[in-house]
């Protein structure tokens, strides 16, 4: 068994979830974790690239350097809280911070920032990052990359899966007994109801979902919401904060008035609605024979109108975390790139074609050496 440390910094930027795994090639044992937070202005740095507003490669290039300085930090700071020696982990595996994602540009490619070298230099550790790209030099999306772990751990011969992560983005993996794995992602997840109450109430997030509980679904928007034309593209697909975003949603508010609580209500449903269409949508042909699961993690596996309103919309199926079968939801994501490192190491593919659309298996991520 190795020890391995997962970086996980996703579209909600509402901090860094780093891991302690340990791990073979059949099993991995969660024996840690720490949420490092972002600092304020890092975050709206951040959000400022990613929707667009002007920049510079020094901008670029400076933010690329905080962060990994950041998720160095992170790592020390999970070493420090679980005593474990620099010396005793074989790898640091970082995803980075997503900051643009365009696979289907005449010239595709994925930014993710922060240096590894850094977290390199900084931890003492070897760090494997960079997983993305060559998927996408393969022809894939780069994207989603956790359907092969979630493959690894959930997949049952007896039992039609469907693995829901909600982040900034929502993504889902379809395990069905005897098919190819389906995996792409649904929509928007926490990242429009995050930015509302921000704007609004000064928040960072909706605790508990009480301010969208408050209001009131507004059926004009939500179908202006329907309307965008990324729900009907087939898979393979990802998307990001480069569509879902401020700009994106005071577009279809033009000309409604609507209460700021009616519009986080209808942001909720919206999550909702489009995850369960997807999900009615990919399990049509799955063995009607057999129980249905729906397996929430990320962010969003704790709000509970979300919760409430997947099991109302989905009653074929039995809505719950993967905390009821044995694996964190809070730390899916960041045990998912610690694993993907551990391949990478030892030489494994990562990527499921089937997903990402890529043209063959191969190996993810770019290794840079301590020393």
């Amino acid at each position: 068994m190795e020890k391995y440390i997962g970086l996980m910094s996703g579209t909600s930027m509402d901090g860094v979830d780093a891991v302690l795994v340990e791990m073979n090639d059949h099993n991995i044992k969660l024996l840690g974790n720490h949420d490092y937070p972002m600092p304020k202005d890092l975050k709206q740095a951040l959000l400022d690239v990613c929707i667009g507003q002007s920049t510079n490669l020094q901008q670029i290039g400076e933010l690329d350097h905080r962060l990994g300085q950041l998720f160095a930090d992170a790592v020390n700071a999970l070493l420090e809280k679980t005593q474990t020696p620099a010396s005793a982990i074989k790898a640091v595996a970082s995803h980075g911070q997503t900051v643009f994602h365009a696979p289907d540009s005449p010239y595709p490619f994925t930014m993710q920032l922060g240096d590894a070298n850094i977290i390199a230099a900084k931890t003492g550790i070897t760090t494997v990052a960079d997983f993305r790209r060559k998927d996408m030099a393969f022809g894939g999306q780069g994207a989603p990359l956790v359907p092969a772990f979630h493959q690894q751990l959930f997949s049952d011969k007896n039992i039609n899966r469907v693995i829901l992560n909600i982040g900034g983005i929502s993504n889902i993996t379809v395990l069905t007994p005897n098919k190819p794995v389906i995996g792409f992602d649904t929509g928007v997840g926490n990242m429009l109801m995050d930015a509302w109450i921000n704007l609004h109430l000064q928040q960072s997030y909706d605790k508990n979902a009480q301010w969208a509980l408050s209001g009131t679904v507004n059926v004009e928007l939500l179908t202006n919401l329907l309307s965008e034309p990324y729900l009907s593209l087939s898979a393979p697909k990802s998307t990001g904060r480069e569509l879902f975003n401020l700009p994106w949603l005071e577009q279809h508010l033009a000309g409604l008035t609507i209460k700021p609580e009616d519009v986080q209500a209808t942001l909720a449903e919206y999550t909702a609605v489009t995850i369960a269409n997807d999900v009615r949508q990919t399990a049509q042909n799955t063995p009607n024979n057999m129980p249905n699961e729906l397996l929430l993690c990320g962010g969003g596996a704790h709000n509970p109108l979300i919760m409430r309103r997947l099991t109302q919309l989905l009653t074929d199926w039995t809505v719950t975390t993967t905390n009821e079968r044995g694996v964190d939801s809070d730390n899916m994501e960041a045990m998912a790139f610690a694993w993907l490192g551990y391949r990478t190491l030892h030489g494994l593919s990562g990527n499921l074609p089937e997903v990402t659309g890529a043209s063959k298996l191969t190996t993810l991520g770019a290794i840079y050496p301590a020393q």
